[in-house]
């Protein structure tokens, strides 16, 4: 077993039961694995990281890796903001909307908006999560594959993963960026996705998939 942990971070609605499959390739590679399980609705990401960093102060392993769906990957950029002082590791998204998300504000318009995003309106999903600092190697990974509820939301930008366009997973300072045929949720089922997120844990890269 590698003395490095991986985080995992489920995403908007979950409760990382759906990392399952994710959490054995990741597992099956030598990785230490502990998973963060957060109310998605009533916290904002920036609560949530808190709650995120009181977690891994307790992994006793000098490196630690973020593998995080959706929402996961901006409660990790809170993280990495707010408490700046994290050990060595890389950092994996999967679907994350680094810019503003349509899907995100045109539920936000309806009237039963507030229910279905939860505090995460003003707190990320609509883009003013912080920018990334570039002092960990991040990667992101997009879908491509429209299928899911999200295609009930009109005019999410194409290409998309069914709620999150690839132009939405990209930032600033992300080190690398890959899209995989997948839907929003079948980027957690995809077995080329957990290659790439093995990939850029070990190098830094998913030039090599």
């Amino acid at each position: 077993m590698r003395n490095e942990t991986v985080v995992l971070i489920h995403g908007l609605w979950m409760n990382g039961w759906d990392m399952s499959l994710l959490r054995s390739r990741i597992q099956d590679n030598g990785y230490n694995i502990t998973q963060f399980s957060y109310n998605s609705l009533n916290r904002t990401p920036r609560e949530n990281a808190v709650l995120l960093q009181q977690k891994i102060q307790k992994i006793d392993t000098p490196i630690i890796h973020f593998v995080c769906h959706s929402l996961g990957g901006l409660i990790v950029r809170y993280l990495f903001s707010d408490f700046p002082e994290q050990k060595p590791g890389r950092v994996v998204t999967l679907g994350t909307p680094h810019k503003p998300s349509y899907a995100a504000y045109r539920l936000s318009t309806l009237p039963f908006g507030n229910l279905l995003l939860g505090k995460n309106i003003e707190n990320g999903l609509l883009g003013n999560a912080p920018k990334w600092g570039g002092t960990h190697e991040l990667g992101s990974i997009a879908g491509s594959l429209r299928f899911g509820l999200g295609v009930l939301i009109p005019n999410v930008p194409l290409p998309n993963d069914g709620t999150v366009s690839i132009d939405e997973t990209k930032m600033e300072k992300m080190k690398d960026h890959k899209i995989v045929n997948a839907s929003h949720f079948g980027l957690l089922l995809s077995s080329k996705a957990a290659h790439l997120c093995i990939e850029f844990i070990k190098n830094g890269t998913f030039k090599s998939i």
